[in-house]
Order: C-alpha cells, then structure tokens, then sequence
C-alpha cells in the first residue's frame, strides 16, 4: 500500500482528489487541512511523514486570495514557500515524491504565445511571487522523483471559485461587469485531480520537472462567464469591461495562456477543452 499525504484537504483540489480517491484501491489517501497539520512547521510535517510512512506528498495547500496577500505577505509567504521548502527537504531525506502545485501567475501576462516551461517568469503580485519562491526553493534542494505543476483558472464543484460567484450572482442579479481583456484557460480541479493520479506512478526523475496543465482552448473571464450562464440557462446579461475599470491590490497578468504540450508529451496525457468540462461540472 502507497501512503499518499495531500495537503489542502479540503481545498478545490483536495476535495476533487478526495472524491476519486476511492478508485485507487492501491493508494491509502491521508487529506490534511490547516487544523490538522501546520505545513508551515517543518518538525511537525516531517513528524507527520514518519509516523503515517507517506511515500508520497501531493502538496494542494496555498495561499490563494490573491488580493489579500498584498497585505499579508508573511502568511502568503509562509504557506507558498517556506513550506514548500519544507516538503522538498523531507522528501529529498526520505526519498518521497513530492507534486506540488503552482500557478500561471508567475508569469507576466505579456507574452504572445502560451507559456512553456521554459520562459522566464516575472509575477506581478506578492501570491505570484511567493508562489514563484516556493517553486525556486523546491528546485534548488532538488528531490529526485519530484514534479512542479503550473495551472491556472482553477475552479471545481468544490470551495470558492469564479464558477460557483457567477452562479450565485444570477441568482440575485440581471447583470454583471466582467473583465474581458485577460486571457487564459480555466481547468476544472476534476480533471487536474485524474491526471495527478494518473501520472503519479509514472514519474521518474533524478531533478525537479517543471510542466504546465490546464484544460485545452482559450478564453477571457468575460468569455468564461459568458459560457457558465449560457450552459446553466442564466437569464442574465454579461457586460464586457476592460481591467482598468475594475481596479485590484493585485495585478493580474494580462495573457497567461500555458503551453500544455510537455505534460501531455511526458505521460500520454489527453486533455477536455475547457468549455466540455465545464459543460460536463454544470450538467452533473
């Protein structure tokens, strides 16, 4: 039996993972949440690894309130990069595996193509850049058997997301303003969650591999919300605005479209457009 810790339990993620743990009868799933495990603390995560004899750490655990952690840089920074630290050490003495998530917005958003692996990033916000540090850091200590994957526009049946606010606000609303001059692909946690699990026992590596996953095709949010009304029958109007009218303590990158080709290359992966997993999330 593989003892697999995945961190952000309870997260979008984590739930997805959660909810299709039952079908890997190989896999002895242990989900933690802050309450249970202070990622944070290196004695008490790698306490944890060794009395749950964890072969694996799927690390979903993040400071994601993107606009908030310009103001609470230490947390962001503590949970999006020390802690990766953290985990890439203890891996690395143990020889575990270790997937980490990250995130497009360690990019710019000025790029004209998809991003692939290898462009440099620059983010533009404290959670891009903490997230970046947790991803250098990981990289740097380098535990074999060991992969970083960057995602973007993630939303799921779980959590709080940009899918489930738009349902809300139809509710309530007859219209709303949505930004329609960023660009990139929104990726279902379902579908990230499989393709974790499915590349899992194929990874096999001596350094840190680098690949981007997100559901296939291109959109803006102003599309995105478009599509979530027009597939749920939301009678509501979508106006389209551009990214200075609707002013953020962030920056957000203007196109952070990733390049799926690498990860699909590595491990026989076919990825869903992004517009059939969202109607398959809708209609479920």
């Amino acid at each position: 039996m593989i003892n697999i810790l995945v961190t952000g339990g309870n997260g979008q993620l984590g739930s997805e993972l959660r909810e299709i743990a039952p079908n890997y009868q190989d896999y002895n799933f242990l989900f933690t949440d802050v309450k249970d495990l202070d990622i944070t603390k290196h004695n008490a995560v790698a306490a944890f690894i060794k009395s749950n004899n964890i072969n694996v750490i799927i690390n979903c655990a993040a400071y994601t309130a993107v606009d908030k952690a310009e103001q609470q840089k230490d947390v962001a920074n503590a949970i999006n990069h020390l802690a990766v630290a953290n985990f890439a050490q203890i891996a690395k003495d143990k020889n575990i595996k270790l997937i980490h998530i990250s995130t497009d917005y360690v990019f710019d958003g000025t790029n004209n193509k998809p991003y692939v692996e290898t462009d440099t990033p620059n983010p533009q916000s404290v959670y891009g850049k903490t997230k970046l540090d947790g991803e250098l850091a990981m990289r740097k200590i380098n535990p074999s058997n060991s992969i970083i994957i960057r995602t973007s526009w993630v939303y799921s049946k779980f959590g709080n997301n940009f899918v489930k606010t738009m349902l809300s606000l139809a509710e309530t609303k007859d219209e709303v303003s949505v930004v329609s001059d960023q660009i990139g692909s929104p990726t279902n946690a379902a579908d990230l969650a499989e393709a974790i699990l499915t590349i899992l026992p194929k990874i096999s590596n001596e350094t840190v591999e680098l690949f981007h996953y997100s559901n296939e095709g291109v959109c803006s949010w102003y599309d995105f919300a478009t599509s979530i009304f027009e597939i749920s029958n939301s009678q509501i109007l979508v106006k389209p605005i551009e990214t200075f009218q609707y002013p953020t303590p962030a920056k957000r990158p203007k196109v952070s479209v990733l390049n799926n080709k690498k990860i699909k290359a590595e491990y026989s992966l076919k990825i869903e457009s992004w517009y059939l997993s969202l109607m398959k999330t809708l209609n479920s």
